[in-house]
């Protein structure tokens, strides 16, 4: 399942979902916009995990959840816990981030 916030709630998604892997994002971004397909992709091919798509500028609340100092930034919550989290725009580093909670 993938869902793009339309409210600063991702604390609320990560607490009510077992596994959750966020893309942090802006308008701006062009990397942004070059992950946006890949990672709607992953989240295609394993609908037991939450995806979900943050725009990093518009919800501050839910940027502070991780530590977004570049985009994109992709982080992983299981059980309502912070994981880990990667900056990049090279779809082998989001595998590898996200493949032991897959």
């Amino acid at each position: 399942m993938i869902q793009e916030l339309d409210q600063d709630n991702l604390k609320e998604v990560v607490s009510n979902n077992n596994t959750v892997i966020v893309q942090y994002s802006a308008t701006w971004c062009g990397n942004c916009r070059i992950m946006k397909p890949k990672f709607k992709k992953l989240a295609s091919e394993n609908e037991n995990v939450t995806f979900v798509i943050v725009d990093s500028e518009k919800f501050p609340e839910s940027r502070k959840m991780a530590t977004v100092d570049n985009l994109p930034t992709f982080a992983v919550f299981k059980d309502g816990e912070f994981l880990n989290q990667v900056q990049t725009n090279k779809f082998d580093v989001l595998k590898e981030l996200v493949n032991p909670v897959l």
